[in-house]
Parts: structure tokens; sequence; C-alpha cells
């Protein structure tokens, strides 16, 4: 049987969510260094850098996507399925459309500069980019414009509250029947051993043939995955039955993480270079994968529900602010990686200014942007009614 559980927000999945989006930016910083692609890369790629990418690599968003699906479940309990669908969609289309038009377009423009040598002016740029006529080729791939880049995970947060919006319109009933039975299957080690299953299953089918493009039409794998563990959020946040569990298996859950993470780290590094690793080598780095993906969500689920059961001011702040810092981020990152890697300063000093100046750039934007009620809609915040003259905020994000 179902448990009874709260209907208020749990302050765990909100810390949990800050944190993963803190350590998104600190990832997508660590792009414009490690040798993998990227829109602009410093001339003095950071090999040692890679094992500590991969540290969050294969969790961070999968976990986003979870506790998106989680903080979808509390609004959907408290809306009809057209109110979720109208509700999604004013706060996640006005932000995605004013990143694609605003926002993002600076990036495109220091890519094809440092790639291309492209030397046209700002504007001739822009009317090429939202006419998508400049036919740019950037590492020998078509670029298309007018694009989203680091807001795929806006686009796609958008697409699956449409569909589950759509299901919840003809089987809400269902939800509590399958919350319980999942608390069923997940019981004793079910909860490490079923996802775990999954998501191997996932990396050693879908994956191979489908490789993670962020372009909608063709991301299989990854919506497979994201879809999938965001309706898994959306079903357990409520369950006090899972919560337990994730907190009775967090020590497991982290063992099997680290030992997931050193075994593909090891057949990572050592087949970085030309050479192809053998299949049996390939299949066990995507069971690896899979045992670190599921081991550290799980241990960070468990860990926080025992630990992070506070919320108040500080939390409210950071919830708030998840959204703006996620939209300019990427945006500072490289428009400053590109000029700063033209200074030849000591790289150490570049990347503390990288990751201070981006830090800074998205505290003051969340500050300029969250007392103007124009703005606020545009950065996934909700205009503050006025009350006997009086802007008040406070409103909660649920972008995630």
């Amino acid at each position: 049987m179902t448990s009874a559980v709260s209907s208020e927000r749990r302050p765990d999945l909100d810390w949990i969510r800050v944190g993963a989006f803190f350590l998104l930016i600190l990832y997508h910083v660590g792009m414009f260094y490690v040798p993998w692609g990227f829109h602009v890369k410093s001339p003095h790629p950071v090999a040692a850098l890679e094992p500590l990418m991969l540290i969050t690599n294969p969790w961070r968003l999968t976990l986003l996507f979870l506790v998106s699906g989680a903080a979808t479940r509390f609004m959907a309990d408290k809306l009809s399925a057209g109110g979720l669908a109208k509700a999604r969609t004013a706060r996640l289309l006005p932000p995605l459309l004013f990143a694609v038009l605003v926002i993002v377009p600076p990036q495109t423009y220091y890519e094809i500069v440092e790639k291309l040598g492209y030397s046209g002016s700002v504007l001739d740029f822009y009317g090429k980019y939202v006419t998508a006529s400049g036919h740019w080729r950037p590492d020998g791939e078509p670029l298309i414009t007018p694009t989203y880049n680091h807001m795929w995970f806006v686009a796609y947060l958008f697409i699956y509250s449409l569909i589950l919006a759509g299901l919840l319109k003809v089987g809400r009933g269902a939800v509590g029947r399958l919350e319980a039975g999942l608390e069923r299957a997940l019981s004793g080690w079910g909860l490490l051993v079923w996802p775990m299953v999954c998501l191997i299953v996932l990396r050693m089918t879908l994956f191979p043939i489908f490789d993670i493009t962020h372009a909608l039409v063709d991301d299989w794998y990854n919506h497979a995955l994201s879809f999938g563990v965001f309706v898994f959020g959306f079903l357990t946040a409520k369950s006090q039955v899972l919560k337990a569990a994730f907190i009775r298996v967090r020590w497991p859950a982290l063992i099997l993480a680290l030992l997931g993470y050193g075994a593909y780290v090891a057949i990572r590094m050592a087949y970085r270079g030309d050479e192809p690793a053998p299949d049996a080598v390939l299949l066990i780095a995507r069971v690896a994968y899979g045992v670190d993906q599921w081991g550290a969500i799980a241990a960070i689920l468990g860990f926080g529900a025992k630990h992070l059961t506070r919320g108040g001011p500080v939390l409210t702040y950071l919830t708030l602010g998840v959204f703006p810092f996620y939209i300019v981020h990427q945006t500072f990152i490289v428009v400053a990686g590109y000029h700063l890697a033209r200074l030849d300063l000591p790289q150490g000093l570049e990347a503390a200014i990288l990751i201070i100046g981006t830090f800074a750039t998205c505290l003051l934007t969340y500050e300029i942007v969250r007392r103007v009620n124009l703005l606020r809609p545009l950065f996934g915040l909700k205009p503050t009614p006025p009350v006997r003259g009086v802007e008040v905020g406070g409103n909660r994000p649920e972008i995630a």
C-alpha cells in the first residue's frame, strides 16, 4: 500500500537540484579546457581534467531530469492536466525562445570566429543566424541555426512535460497504482538492482545506435533515458516508502558508484587514442557506466533524504536563482573564454577568472532580473503581483 505523504515540496530534492546545477556550471567551465569538443577551446587543453569531468558525466543530467519529474509531480497534484500544460508552457517556452534569439547567438558567433575565422559584422552574423542562411560548417558538420545549445535541457523538459500532461489527461487515476507498483518492485535490493539494469540495457542497446545529439528528432537513447527517469521521478516523488529505501541503500549505492566509476575511467583512459576498444571491453565499459550512473543517483538521493531536511530563505533564494543561472552561464563561459585565451595569462589564473566571473555574472543577472517584472518570465520566474503598491516575490520556479 502506498504510504501517505505530505503535499509539500521536499527540501532534499531542492538542495540536490541546486547542487546539480552548480556542478553543471563547473562542468561547462571544464569543457573549455578538457580535450573534448566545445564551442570554443583553450589553446592549452588539460588532459588531466578528463577523469574529473567523468566523475559527474554519467549521472549529472540524468539526476536533473529525475528531480525535474519530481518537481512536476508537486505541480501536477495541484492542477488539471490542461492547467499543468499551460503552466509549463508559460514557464518554459518564453525563456527557451528568448535564449534562442538573444542568449545563445554569441556562443555561435564566437564558435565560427574561432573555428572558421569568420570576419563578418555582428549584425551580418545575426541576420544569417536567425534566417538559417549562414551555411557554416565548424568541425566539418553543418551548424544549424537558430539553435538552443545548452538550452536543449529546457526544450526536452518542455516536451516531456506536455507529453506527461497528455498522459495525465487520460490516465491520472493510474498514478497511485503505478507508485504502489514501484514500491513493491523496488523493495529490498530492488531499488539498486532494477533501475541499474534498465540503465545498463539502454546503454548496451540504444546508445550504440543513437548517440546523444540533443537534436530532438534523432536522440532516441537520450529520450529513453531522460524521459524514463523524468517519469520515475514523477511517480516516486511523494513516496515515503522509497524515500526511506534510498536512505537505507545510500552506502552500498555509493560503493557501487565508485566501483563503476573506477572501471569506466580506467577503460576510457586506456583507449583514449585512435585504437578502438574490443567489443568485450566496450561491453564492460557500458555495464560500468550504468553501475556508476544509478549508484551515484541513488547515493545522492539517499544522502540528501537523510541530511538535507531543512529549507529556509537560502534554499528559496538559490532555488529561484537556478533557472537564470542556467540560462546565462554558458554564454558567459564561451565569450569570456574566447577573450581570456588571447591574453596569455597563467592558466590557473585564467581558470579562476573564468569560474568567478561566471558565477558573478549569473548572480548579477539574477539580482537584476528578479527585480524587473518584464524580465522575470524570460528567465523562468513568475511575475510578482503588486500588493498595496509593493511587489512581492518568493514564488518558486518549477523547471526542475
